[in-house]
């Protein structure tokens, strides 16, 4: 049986220091505040990006993956669009608001005519679209410039968000398992740390 080693330091745990599980959901003032910053600097792509990835609710590998017809038709905007999730086979319906519609044909025009369809291209791979690092950079750049802690954020804080926001104010369990392509309803409950969450809203009204 070997001997455990005196003289050598612990090695330091991989998320020593970071704050690991649920990313939080934006805040209606957050979006706010991250898409007129991005109007202020002219980033005319991360500003369709970001509002694609709150109406679209797709994991960053689906989000990375999208193409021109997924979201245009004979150069027309589309106002609704499905797509198959990588991860489960099953397909995500998703609404695209006025907000994105007006992002997204400023970043056609800028983007251009193209060989390949992608609707975000990679700038650094002919013919590949943006990775999914990338885009986890780009989120924690767009959070970092409202002055948010970039550990408490991430891909999945866009694609929680309207579905968070959608089940604050309604309650529909069904509906924001359909929007986020979940197989089980309790996916959907874990996913959105609901019972946490309305447990905490009833503690909440009670005064002692």
């Amino acid at each position: 049986m070997s001997q455990p080693d005196l003289f050598r330091l612990p090695r330091k745990p991989w998320n020593a220091g970071r704050m690991t599980g649920a990313k939080a959901p934006l805040k209606p003032k957050h979006i706010w505040a991250i898409r007129q910053h991005l109007k202020s600097v002219g980033s005319t792509r991360d500003l369709a990006m970001f509002n694609i990835a709150l109406d679209a609710k797709l994991r960053g590998c689906d989000l990375v993956k999208l193409r021109l017809g997924d979201i245009a038709q004979g150069g027309v905007i589309r106002q609704r669009s499905t797509i198959i999730q990588q991860k489960t086979g099953r397909p995500v319906p998703f609404e695209i608001t006025e907000a994105a519609r007006e992002a997204l044909a400023y970043w056609l025009e800028r983007r251009g005519r193209r060989r390949d369809d992608w609707l975000f291209p990679s700038r650094s791979r002919d013919g590949e679209h943006i990775g999914t690092r990338q885009y986890a950079r780009l989120v924690e750049t767009w959070v970092r410039m409202i002055d948010l802690n970039p550990s408490a954020y991430g891909t999945h804080s866009l694609r929680r968000t309207k579905v968070a926001l959608i089940y604050k104010k309604i309650g529909n369990l069904r509906a924001c398992q359909l929007l986020l392509g979940h197989g089980k309803l309790e996916s959907t409950v874990r996913y959105l740390g609901i019972e946490v969450d309305d447990a905490l809203e009833i503690s909440e009204q009670i005064d002692l």
